[in-house]
């Protein structure tokens, strides 16, 4: 959709978008400049949602014991 028809029919495709949950892709002389996506439920909660995704693996800033050339 050309940027052009996308101001002027903003609000109508944001309904489209939430009530169908189709993207809308704008384009600037024919190119993709941005996509309209569905909010997706639940992503608005921030706090936790990166919860059992790191991994700990142990002290990554001491001492390894390994000797360098340098070292010598």
């Amino acid at each position: 959709m050309p940027a052009t028809a996308f101001k002027a029919h903003c609000l109508e495709l944001m309904d489209y978008v939430r009530d169908t949950g189709r993207e809308v892709v704008v384009t600037k002389h024919g190119k993709p400049a941005a996509k309209l996506v569905p909010v997706r439920p639940g992503s608005r909660d921030f706090i936790g949602c990166l919860r059992g995704t790191v991994t700990y693996h142990g002290d990554i800033v001491a001492p390894t014991g390994e000797v360098w050339e340098a070292d010598a």
